[in-house]
């Protein structure tokens, strides 16, 4: 009986000091665990916005709202660039931050009756110098990506084209085509280089790291007359430039800016 007791009592003082050891250890963790989760947190919210050159910050020097959309001049302190994002209230004088949008070429908004030498389209124009935008445009996109809701028939509807103007004495590129040519032999010149002689009739400089020109050279009926081109090449409205580069069809950079036919990365010589 005396020895039951006695294992009993062994027993039954391991057993306490086991408690001991755990509640020891449970101690340090119940205790590290909030410490270990305060610092996540703490790192996760950092005190200031993180800076780069995917985050802009500028002041509103003119801000109009049409369809769905704000858009805004903002003074980003290098140069001054329009926005256009989901509709917000804002004011001139507003100290606002939007996320690296996507930048479109000669757009033209049917809602405000006017056309932008470029306009980045963003996923959100927010007050304030410090913090990052609710949604900011993906940049797996030439200039980013396409901002949700964006699409044929809403204010980003396409302006790939330009008015004809009257182009004369232009004349057809040596062993090349002229631009009704390409626009009609489109199937058969895919991938394949072209030389074409036009008129620039529109020029937009450093727009997605390139040069934009729209050339006509009078051919052509509507929508087959203006041919884009993007090249490395300055030039300016009224120059007669001999174009050669390889000839992209269906390009489509999304928001309804789809090309039938576009010379990407051409050669572009000024005559």
């Amino acid at each position: 009986m005396k020895k039951l007791s006695l294992i009993i009592i062994l027993v039954l003082a391991g057993a306490l000091l086991v408690l001991a050891g755990c509640s020891k250890n449970d101690g340090g963790t119940g205790e590290a665990a909030p410490q270990a989760a305060q610092q996540t947190a703490q790192q996760a919210t950092p005190a200031a916005a993180p800076t780069g050159s995917d985050i802009w910050h500028g002041t509103v020097l003119e801000t109009m709202d049409a369809a769905s959309y704000t858009y805004a001049l903002l003074d980003i302190g290098i140069e001054q660039v329009w926005v256009a994002g989901p509709q917000t209230t804002i004011a001139v004088g507003d100290h606002v931050h939007v996320g690296a949008g996507m930048a479109m070429p000669d757009f033209e908004s049917k809602a405000l009756g006017r056309t932008f030498d470029v306009v980045y389209f963003v996923g959100a124009i927010e007050k304030g110098d410090h913090g990052v935008p609710t949604a900011t445009v993906p940049a797996d996109h030439p200039g980013g990506a396409v901002p949700m809701g964006m699409g044929a028939g809403n204010d980003a509807a396409s302006h790939t084209t330009t008015a004809r103007e009257t182009v004369e004495g232009v004349a057809k590129a040596a062993g090349g085509q002229t631009v009704a040519e390409i626009f009609i032999n489109a199937a058969s010149l895919k991938d394949k280089n072209v030389k074409v002689r036009g008129r620039v009739v529109k020029f937009s400089p450093n727009i997605m790291g390139t040069n934009w020109l729209h050339i006509q050279d009078g051919t052509g009926a509507e929508g087959t007359h203006d041919l884009t081109v993007t090249t490395a090449t300055a030039v300016k409205v009224g120059d007669v430039v001999l174009v050669d580069g390889p000839l992209s069809v269906d390009r489509d950079f999304g928001a309804g800016y789809r090309y039938p036919v576009i010379v990407e990365n051409a050669t572009v010589v000024v005559e």
